[in-house]
């Protein structure tokens, strides 16, 4: 099945279990804004504390913050923002469809690799054991001539993108002969740039109003609190502030479901570290958050590192963790060595001092900064796509979400085996002793086997079945859900089965 249909199938079922819907749908919806259903709000909520109990547990020089949406103007013009903040869009003029020319080039990129691939693939079912994939990739010409093109296009984009040449991104797509994948035509405006931030207003009438911003990133709220929180807390550099909390863009170009939406959730970290020391720290921290990726088990080929084309006006290096969705390799999470810029900057327009007094080098200094960025939706996305499977069995197939245990939103579903014969009220009594410690969902509706199938769906991964059995020797039956094997316990035994497997500890351990 194409990876297109698979994602098409992946979005169906967030609606149909209840984990995201379209924002404001009886009203046909509001473009690029999800709503997180009953289950997808509970994932949601065990993603964010599996990062900041990573950040702020594991870390003793970690803390959390928890600043406001609404900020002073000027902040953003110190950021950045104001004049900055930007994306390179074209039109088509026969759909009358917007694009980022940037990803229209990117994805281009992305069909030279595919092809490369594809090659690859064929040559490896061809030869089997004896394929020789490096050789293969240095003396194949078909994989040489793509492999050729693909270079000759990363230059000059990323010579285009670093010298912010509109004109020539456009000569790009118009060299590569870049079709609207809605009109199918070459037809396209020029390129501008066009600012991403939502503006309001403050105050208690409109002629007294500030123009103030929705924050676009919740990493300027950590650097006008640095001061504070460094103070308060006798914090001492190399230090970390860790916040998740809601950022806005207008994004043009919003897409494939919740990967790009226009209201989303953050979870970043900003680390302040000795000037000199952050390139070091940067190197560690993409350690660090690329083992917190692949802890959860879903596999460490599908995870690479991908080096910025263009820095931002404040970093120094700057890389993005990308998984590989059903549609293609897609960042996840962004590490930047953002240097002083920001403090220094707030310093500056504030008009306040924002040093660090280092008692060993007893000298003041404005601290380098590290940012680890992961955006809680895309995150999110990354998790369901990793744990939506069919599978085909003997007698029927089945759609199981094969959540990581400790992330589902329901851990364990009781099920009696029959509506009578005080099989409900002995369910209840189980699910009444185990609801303090987890997510608990009691279930007698249908036959068993069409609640095993509904439990899969939703990615619970164990069911207990109450049974006659159970009335005289105080026994269940436990299905593991991606086994679908089923062993007799003692219902004593339970809290402690189940807490193992879905305890924090096993994933930080890892770490």
């Amino acid at each position: 099945m194409a990876q297109e249909d698979i994602f098409k199938k992946l979005v169906a079922h967030c609606k149909e279990y209840g984990y995201v819907f379209q924002s404001s749908e009886i009203y046909d919806g509001l473009s690029a804004v999800y709503d997180y259903g009953q289950y997808g709000v509970e994932l949601k909520n065990n993603i964010k504390k599996y990062w900041w109990d990573s950040m702020v547990l594991l870390h003793e020089n970690v803390v959390g913050l928890d600043s406001a949406i609404f900020m002073h103007p000027t902040i953003w013009k110190a950021s950045g923002h104001v004049d900055a903040f930007n994306d390179p869009l074209i039109d088509n003029k026969d759909s009358k469809k917007r694009y980022r020319a940037d990803v229209l080039i990117e994805e281009q990129l992305a069909k030279f690799e595919e092809k490369i691939d594809k090659e690859i693939a064929k040559a490896q079912k061809r030869f089997g054991e004896a394929f020789n994939e490096q050789q293969f990739r240095e003396t194949n010409p078909r994989v040489l001539a793509n492999r050729q093109k693909f270079e000759e296009l990363h230059a000059r984009f990323a010579k285009a993108l670093n010298d912010n040449n509109l004109q020539e991104l456009k000569q790009i797509i118009i060299d590569q002969e870049i079709v609207c994948p809605v009109s199918g035509t070459r037809n396209w405006t020029d390129v501008r740039q066009f600012n991403l931030m939502f503006s309001t207003e403050m105050g208690s009438t409109s002629e007294g109003a500030m123009k103030i911003f929705l924050r676009p990133e919740t990493a300027q709220g950590i650097f006008v609190n640095y001061l504070n929180v460094q103070k308060t807390g006798r914090m001492k550099i190399p230090f970390g502030i860790a916040q998740i909390g809601k950022a806005f863009r207008n994004e043009i170009v919003a897409r494939q479901f919740i990967f790009r939406m226009r209201e989303f959730e953050q979870m970043e970290m900003q680390f302040f570290v000795k000037p000199g020391t952050e390139l070091d720290w940067f190197k560690k921290w993409k350690e660090i958050r690329m083992k917190w990726h692949q802890a959860l088990g879903f596999g460490a080929e599908n995870y690479r590192f991908h080096e910025h084309e263009k820095l931002a006006h404040y970093a120094n290096a700057a890389v993005d963790i990308e998984y590989k969705f059903p549609f293609g390799f897609k960042e996840v999470e962004g590490i930047h060595s953002r240097t002083n810029f920001d403090l220094s900057q707030h310093e500056q327009y504030s008009g306040k001092k924002l040093r660090y007094f280092d008692p060993e080098m007893n000298e003041s200094y404005i601290p380098y900064v590290v940012e680890t960025s992961i955006g809680v939706d895309r995150m999110f996305l990354q998790v369901i796509s990793a744990a939506y499977c069919e599978e085909e069995l003997e007698k029927d197939s089945r759609v199981v979400l094969k959540l990581p245990p400790v992330l589902a939103p329901v851990k364990l579903a009781v099920l009696p085996l029959v509506k009578k014969d005080g099989l409900p009220e002995k369910a209840r009594e189980i699910i009444d002793n185990l609801k303090f410690d987890f997510n608990c969902q009691y279930d007698e509706k249908d036959s068993i086997g069409k609640r095993y199938r509904r439990q899969d769906a939703i990615g619970t991964p164990f069911c207990v079945t109450v049974d006659h059995q159970t009335t005289q020797d105080d026994t269940v039956t436990i299905r593991y859900r991606d086994s679908m094997e089923q062993e007799r316990v003692a219902i004593a035994e339970l809290s402690k089965i189940i807490g193992k497997k879905v305890s924090m500890k096993q994933l930080f351990e890892k770490l």
